[in-house]
């Protein structure tokens, strides 16, 4: 998707552009050998989607019409924080949800739709053509691709690092943040009843049980449930054990969904153990005519649904430092990657930090920062307006700082000092029902 992405922002302003993809692409809306988590659930943000729309004006229209399922994340959805449901609230953006492999393929024809965009599939990179200054293309087992300029979209699996240290150069400094993540998927057939006709349902790890779960309704009148657990937690893959892992999730909604549903197809497990963000905008040095993209740079911990969006974040970003000019590019780009990158990295490992086993630095801020989101998700489950502003942020659509907003805060403390009043005077308010 990264490359995608980068390769129609590029067809705006260059001659040819050619993708070197190591896969036989076929069309096909199945999952493939290079993207391991393409059977797992996906989310385009709403940030990311605004994004792809305008570079693709035809995509929402294509999923459509391939079954995908438009939804309001937050009016159609269940996001479960605190122990309680967020308040249903139109955002006034509604997304459309679809598999890994259906998004990729879409996307993909309309790239393939742009006259100067060329595929080379089934051609692995060796390395790296240097002349000592610049990037002048990759070499394959097939020979030399030249170019004028190159970009690493190849993931979180890229070898940027290794072919920068074989040419003489410093390779990016790294920030790992384990999380130990295993998470495994099935799908199941979807009823016109299920959910009641809700087509979201976002269970997050609690640092106490460290499991959760998602279901998001997809083509083909399916759902994905994809059910995840941190340091030694992790659902297993037969039918009877998936279940029983999604009754012992802090919500029964995922269990009460699947307990009696149609399984379709086989299971799929992966392993994420650490988010990983390199430092490019750091290096003092770097080669010419090249620059680092998507994951390649940053690959988040998957279950906030980010790296998609946050490849469309950079495409952007791309676009703007192309339009400034091609003189020290990198170094732009670098820098400004980086910015689009601070919000969704701080908010996935401020959220990680929360359980003990979370290898990372907790500063104050951090700290002080989850003691407040605690209590905004708490406000959010009865305040429209303070669950409207988490859900931006978390869609990107909006920093952080938004949540501090005088309007905001005076709405999450007014909350916290009646549920004290409240408390003190014996009144709890209601809560939704656990698993056993």
């Amino acid at each position: 998707m990264a490359g995608l992405i980068a390769a129609r922002v590029l067809s705006e302003f260059f001659e040819k552009v050619t993708i070197v993809e190591r896969d036989n692409l076929q069309n096909n809306n199945l999952p493939r050998r290079g993207v391991p988590q393409g059977r797992h659930a996906h989310g385009i943000l709403a940030s990311g989607t605004e994004i792809l729309t305008d570079l693709f004006p035809d995509l929402e229209k294509e999923l459509v019409k391939s079954g995908a399922v438009y939804a309001d994340v937050l009016n159609d959805g269940r996001w479960y924080f605190e122990g309680a449901c967020l308040r249903r609230s139109a955002t006034g953006r509604p997304g459309v949800m679809a598999s890994r492999p259906l998004l990729e393929s879409t996307v993909r024809r309309q790239v393939q739709n742009v006259d100067n965009i060329d595929f080379v599939t089934g051609r692995s990179i060796r390395e790296l053509a240097f002349d000592g200054q610049a990037v002048k293309g990759v070499i394959t087992e097939g020979g030399i691709i030249g170019a004028n300029l190159t970009i690493d979209a190849t993931g979180r699996g890229s070898k940027t690092p290794e072919w920068l240290r074989s040419i003489g150069l410093p390779s990016p400094a790294e920030e790992r943040v384990e999380v130990q993540l295993k998470y495994t998927t099935r799908f199941f057939k979807r009823r016109s009843n299920d959910l009641d006709g809700d087509t979201i349902v976002l269970i997050p790890p609690t640092p106490e049980g460290k499991r959760g779960g998602v279901a998001l309704a997809q083509e083909d009148r399916s759902w994905v449930v994809t059910l995840f657990g941190h340091f030694g937690h992790g659902a297993p893959e037969d039918l009877d054990g998936f279940i029983a892992y999604a009754k012992g999730l802090p919500v029964n909604d995922i269990y009460e969904l699947i307990r009696d549903a149609e399984p379709v197809g086989e299971p799929a497990t992966i392993r994420f153990p650490a988010s990983v963000r390199r430092r490019y905008e750091k290096l003092k040095t770097f080669p010419d005519a090249f620059l680092v993209f998507g994951d390649a740079i940053c690959s988040f911990n998957p279950i906030y649904g980010q790296g998609m969006s946050v490849a469309a974040l950079q495409g952007l970003a791309l676009k703007t430092e192309l339009t400034n000019g091609y003189d020290n590019l990198a170094r732009r780009f670098f820098n400004r990657a980086g910015n689009v990158i601070d919000t969704p990295w701080s908010v996935a490992v401020g959220t990680d930090l929360r359980m003990p086993e979370t290898v990372g630095k907790r500063t104050f801020g951090v700290k002080l920062i989850n003691w407040y989101m605690a209590k905004l998700h708490r406000c959010g489950h009865n305040d429209a307006e303070a669950a409207r502003a988490f859900i931006k942020v978390a869609q990107l659509q909006e920093g952080p700082e938004t949540l501090f907003r005088p309007s905001i805060v005076r709405r999450v403390f007014s909350h916290e000092l009646r549920s004290r009043v409240g408390r003190e005077n014996g009144i709890t308010s209601a809560r939704i029902s656990t698993a056993s």
